[in-house]
């Protein structure tokens, strides 16, 4: 048997290729877009991909599935569970509780895992020479290291109310399920620390199911289906706003990209000129706030490059993006795999442009202005971590929830914006800034540096 995770760090998503190496064939699970990386792995291990499945109706990035399968002609296995709203609208073969997917002398048995979403399924593995028992599990969003999934995705990212609850009562049910299972599989799960479809994601790329059943938390509640409940819905990180466009676009039929794009590189002054579109500038945040275009908004191009677009970002939206030189190729790649691809164009250098500066203030003026009653400081983290700890007299106002409810209310005064590090307070200044909000001002050192200087803080 062969076997490898590929292992996506910007959205901290877990794809897996696995092949039997007598027969020559291979299946992906729950492949990324930029599909090249499943094609180099065959070709590096003289192997035909000829099946792709996926656990379930991805909401946070946009699979490859379908690009995967044209291109190699592979047949594609999605689950028929979960009633008739949640039925991939494209043709596939369906699985149900109990289907088998043959992949040369290995097979994988389907098991119906609901509760992150109702069409979830689990792909239990068996490698047939070596053994008829089980060797690993791969769960999707159904069970991370130390972690479940989140039932209440739906409901908070695309509307669907009343479905946490009813998600709840069945993952409760789909972990009797893998308690079931013996103690040394394998479990490789779809996401690892840093995702949104959890609170408390382990970093260790996968587990055992004996071991989950030790330290994982969702365990340790017997047959208190009240107190479980009651802890998997509480303290939930925000829903990033994009993952509703995702939920759609992995369903329905759409167009394909089996390819990464090659956009071109043009001038500032032609950027400039140009009208409808967004300037992303993805340099690094000191790079940035020494000068900048006007009305850009600054999102790194870090491993949240992709997480805060799609928060931050329509996708209706045209994108010129600013660069380090030699970085397109990166970006492109980060902002396709959640459906970001109207990319106009790329900008790596802003000679003879009018640039402009972004105000910083450090810990001393924020101290000094943030009681004046001409001034907001506005911390932009998430709720969990406000609610933890923050600076006295500091306004909550959660960085996502910007681009729906501008704070318009407090325009008139300054703001200082500030989060934990100065990543997310970049992109929430330049934002409000491109808005047309001209009083803001950037506590680029945040929390941290608050606290390194022994300034008080309050819970």
């Amino acid at each position: 048997m062969f076997f490898q995770q590929v292992y996506d760090h910007t959205l901290a998503q877990a794809s897996y290729f696995i092949g039997c190496q007598a027969k020559n064939e291979a299946i992906v699970i729950d492949a990324k877009r930029d599909i090249d990386t499943y094609l180099e792995i065959a070709k590096q291990n003289n192997m035909r991909i000829t099946h792709i499945a996926e656990t379930h109706i991805h909401a946070d990035f946009l699979a490859g599935s379908r690009e995967l399968a044209q291109v190699t002609g592979a047949e594609l296995y999605l689950s028929d569970e979960g009633g008739d709203n949640w039925q991939y609208e494209f043709p596939h073969v369906g699985l149900k509780e109990g289907s088998v997917i043959k992949v040369g002398n290995l097979s994988l048995e389907v098991i119906h895992t609901p509760g992150h979403t109702p069409e979830s399924i689990s792909l239990l593995l068996r490698d047939h020479p070596a053994s008829e028992e089980p060797v690993m599990i791969f769960t999707g969003d159904f069970v991370f290291v130390g972690d479940i999934g989140r039932p209440d995705l739906l409901e908070e990212a695309a509307g669907m109310v009343g479905t946490k609850e009813i998600g709840a009562e069945q993952m409760f049910a789909s972990l009797k399920k893998f308690a079931a299972l013996p103690d040394y599989v394998q479990v490789w799960p779809g996401h690892g620390a840093g995702s949104a479809c959890g609170k408390a994601l382990g970093s260790v790329p996968s587990s055992t199911v004996g071991y989950e059943k030790i330290r994982n938390w969702a365990f340790q509640f017997g047959d208190d289906y009240e107190g479980f409940k009651n802890y998997l819905l509480s303290d939930q990180p925000e829903a990033p706003t994009y993952f509703a466009m995702m939920k759609k676009l992995n369903k329905v039929d759409r167009p394909l990209l089996v390819e990464v794009p090659n956009h071109p590189t043009i001038s500032v002054q032609e950027a400039e000129a140009m009208s409808d579109v967004t300037l992303l500038d993805t340099r690094h945040k000191v790079e940035y706030a020494k000068g900048h275009l006007k009305d850009s908004i600054n999102i790194q191009n870090n491993k949240s490059l992709a997480n805060w677009a799609g928060w931050m970002l329509g996708y209706d939206e045209n994108l010129v993006v600013v660069a380090d030189e030699g970085r397109e190729e990166e970006i492109t790649r980060k902002l396709m795999r959640i459906g970001m691809d109207n990319v106009k164009a790329f900008v790596t250098d802003l000679s003879g442009a009018a640039l402009q500066e972004t105000k910083v203030v450090d810990a001393d003026a924020v101290e000094a202005w943030k009681d004046r009653e001409d001034t907001v400081l506005l911390d932009v983290r998430g709720k969990s971590e406000f609610k933890q700890e923050h600076i006295p007299g500091a306004e909550h106002r959660f960085i996502g929830s910007l681009p729906k409810n501008l704070p318009t209310d407090i325009k008139d005064k300054k703001i200082i914006i500030q989060c934990q590090s100065g990543d997310r307070a970049t992109v929430a200044a330049s934002y409000l800034e491109k808005k047309g909000f001209d009083q803001i001002f950037n506590y680029a050192g945040s929390f941290l540096d608050w606290k390194k200087e022994g300034k008080p803080t309050t819970t």
